[in-house]
């Protein structure tokens, strides 16, 4: 069926939650899917990942499952899913099944997706809008349904009661719930970090020169799976040398050699919730002159980043602060010239820098959520305060691709350091620590290995 999750009044309140602010809007019916499954191949089918939107307000991670939310004269929940089918469940597995799932997820009914096109026509009458999510569905004809299912209610209802006449976006205020994580959210992510971090430890001390991008790969998704993670966040980024001046680089088959520096960016998902680790090592165990020079760099950014992450300060504080540290740092190795001040300004620093630092992090490793503020009016819209509560990333990097005015010993070296953080009342808390930062500890952790 599924894995455990949090207790169900979890999921309970956050769907009354949305309830009452659809109830401020007019009331209506939303109606969320979570997807099918995709194939891949002749008989086989991609592993399913629920929705994450529909998860968060139903705890339900089969595939083919639809919410339907009722604001109306009384509130109701209803899921509908796949009835139990004993000859299917003997090829994939156990379903839930209607009435199970009423009872376990607390939902007021549930019905088969069989009476999909006969029950949603009939549940939206008499109510006024319809509540979509159409902007990060990932039902590939969810609209065409939608509006097969409205039009069948138009003249179905015709003369008795009216359909919706209204559509609205459900999707904004799941955000601004999502990015807010309660305590054992909070719980799950560490859960997730420390599994993470344990991964990256193992990989970091498995490293040597020889070895392939993809043996790495293989420690770290042997970690993960080990201590119950159910899948990878996201795909693995292992990139050995020039490789790691590529940001999306995944995990191939180049061969880590004497003197590469290693770039892991991995992270487990646990229980629907992400990590998000970066490390940079040295393949052979000791950083070189250059290396070091730059790494102590990005470091530096990294603690002078995470000191802006705090209810004090606004979601881009913490890249203003990383932007100049880097920018100064390569002012001192020769790598730009002029002033602080001239380089920030012409962003020179984008051809060593050219990514933000850092992104919310919850159920995607990309969460949800604006990083300015709400919308208020015509007027322009600035970052957004932090809250106590919201997780990100910090992950300030450099990369330094050949070029003829750049001295050779820092060509190819690409470093990024990146850990979880979630905004505490005076501060931050970093989840991601139990894998080391500092230079000496990553030495240390190496000459560990086997």
């Amino acid at each position: 069926m599924t894995h455990e999750h949090k207790s169900t009044s979890a999921f309970t309140r956050r769907r009354q939650q949305i309830l009452s602010w659809m109830r401020s809007m007019g009331g209506g019916i939303a109606i969320l899917p979570t997807g099918p499954e995709i194939g891949r191949n002749r008989d086989n089918h991609y592993a399913f990942r629920h929705d994450s939107d529909f998860f968060y307000l139903s705890g339900f991670t089969e595939a083919n499952a639809w919410l339907v939310l009722i604001a109306g004269e009384t509130d109701s929940s209803i899921l509908f899913c796949e009835p139990k089918d004993p000859l299917m469940e003997t090829w994939t597995g156990k379903r839930w099944g209607p009435d199970a799932a009423a009872e376990h997820f607390g939902f007021d009914r549930a019905l088969p997706t069989t009476d999909l096109d006969t029950q949603i026509p009939l549940l939206m009458a008499g109510l006024k809008n319809l509540f979509t999510n159409t902007g990060r569905s990932r039902s590939p004809h969810y609209l065409t349904q939608l509006r097969t299912w409205l039009e069948k209610a138009q003249t179905t209802l015709r003369g008795t009661r009216a359909a919706p006449t209204q559509w609205l976006d459900i999707g904004e205020p799941l955000s601004e719930m999502r990015l807010i994580k309660d305590a054992s959210e909070l719980d799950t992510m560490q859960r997730a970090a420390t599994i993470s971090a344990l991964g990256h430890t193992r990989a970091i001390q498995a490293a040597q020169p020889g070895m392939h991008e993809y043996e790495l790969e293989a420690e770290l998704l042997y970690v993960f799976r080990k201590h119950g993670a159910q899948s990878v966040a996201y795909d693995s980024i292992v990139a050995a040398g020039a490789n790691a001046c590529t940001l999306h680089y995944r995990a191939g088959n180049t061969v880590m050699r004497d003197g590469d520096l290693v770039l892991i960016d991995a992270g487990c998902e646990l229980d629907g919730y992400a990590s998000d680790i970066t490390r940079t090592f040295p393949a052979n165990g000791h950083f070189s002159a250059a290396q070091r020079a730059l790494y102590e760099i990005v470091l530096a950014a990294q603690h002078a980043a995470t000191a802006c992450v705090s209810p004090d300060h606004h979601w881009n504080a913490a890249h203003e602060a990383a932007v100049r540290v880097l920018t100064q740092g390569l002012l001192d190795e020769k790598l730009l010239t002029g002033t602080l001040e001239q380089n920030i300004e012409t962003e020179s620093f984008k051809r060593f820098y050219m990514h933000r630092t850092g992104h919310w992090l919850g159920m995607d490793v990309h969460d949800v959520g604006d990083y300015r503020t709400p919308p208020a009016g015509a007027g322009e819209r600035g970052w957004r305060t932090l809250m106590p509560g919201m997780v990100l990333t910090i992950e300030p990097g450099l990369y330094v691709t050949p070029s003829p005015d750049i001295p050779e010993i820092f060509w190819d070296i690409g470093i990024r350091i990146e850990d979880d953080a979630v905004v505490t009342q005076h501060g931050c808390e970093l989840l991601t620590r139990g894998v080391p930062v500092e230079i000496r500890d990553i030495e240390d952790l190496m000459q560990q290995r086997d």
